[in-house]
């Protein structure tokens, strides 16, 4: 079946809500809701804290640079920036727990087994390598563009960074932390490998968001100059057909389009993402671009 010929002829009285307010049959773009209010406030919280994360910890990696220097006293020195380098992380760490015990919540009690396999998964699947593949073949021009789902190869790639960062780089950083404690189960020189990894990982964590992820997300052709569903929850039906045909196509046809349809974003949501996005990716470029000089001087 063509997306192209796929129209939805009935509206019901009662469409979907965002946030709890009501949809309306209004003219106009259609909206249909695909991040709720608490996951985009934790996106949020992810956003704050691995802004927060980045600064203070690439001002202490390259603490002897010139603007690392600069930076320190104003902010009342390196004592004061490492403070709040560990509270953004706790308070990180906390957001992803609140994830993952949402996750198993849903799929060991509320069995919503979808989560782990299927169409609405972040579970890499074969479909995933086909599509990379796929795309590859598009860019030299050898075949056509593949169809996403609700969620593209690079959305999982995204999304598993995280799991991985907090994996690596928060185990690496809490034993330097409370290095007493993790000295007692493992031998010391370890830490100096863990203060290793940290500082590596991180530098990596760092140059992939605000590079890859700001350019898959923002930057590329289809969203720039910037995607703001993760900031309203809403898309517009021409965003969600040309961007996830597949789950389009499956909406539609299980009859659950409609169930999501909800009203427009108000004013005040756009110029919130557009000042809060827009703020996320000044920073990260500005921040990127001290690393690569540190590092070019270092």
């Amino acid at each position: 079946m063509e997306l192209e010929n796929t129209t939805v002829t009935t509206i019901p009285e009662t469409v979907g809500t965002v946030d709890g307010h009501p949809a309306s049959p209004d003219a106009g773009p259609r909206y249909y809701s695909r991040f709720s209010a608490p996951q985009r406030f934790l996106h949020g919280f992810l956003v704050v804290t691995f802004l927060g994360l980045a600064i203070t910890g690439l001002t202490l990696r390259f603490s002897s640079a010139a603007w690392a220097a600069a930076l320190a006293p104003a902010a009342g020195g390196f004592g004061t920036i490492l403070f709040f380098h560990l509270f953004c992380a706790v308070v990180l760490t906390i957001a992803f727990l609140i994830h993952v015990g949402n996750l198993v919540y849903r799929i060991v009690f509320r069995k919503e087994y979808g989560l782990v396999w299927g169409s609405s998964s972040m579970v890499p699947n074969l479909k995933d390598i086909q599509d990379f593949i796929q795309q590859l073949k598009w860019f030299f021009f050898r075949g056509p563009k593949p169809t996403f789902g609700r969620y593209a190869y690079w959305d999982k790639v995204d999304y598993w960074a995280v799991f991985w960062g907090m994996g690596i780089i928060g185990l690496s950083g809490y034993a330097m932390w409370f290095a007493p404690f993790f000295a007692r189960f493992i031998p010391g020189s370890w830490l100096n490998i863990a203060l290793l990894i940290h500082g590596e990982e991180a530098i990596l964590a760092v140059g992939f968001i605000f590079t890859i992820h700001f350019f898959n997300t923002h930057l590329r052709p289809d969203n720039f100059p910037m995607d703001m569903v993760i900031f309203t929850g809403r898309q517009t039906e021409e965003e969600l057909k040309h961007r996830h045909p597949e789950e389009y196509r499956e909406l539609v046809e299980s009859g659950r389009l409609e169930k999501l349809r909800v009203e427009p974003p108000p004013n005040w949501m756009r110029n919130f993402g557009w000042l809060f996005g827009g703020t996320a990716i000044l920073i990260g470029f500005v921040f990127l671009t001290l690393m690569v000089v540190a590092f070019v001087k270092e």
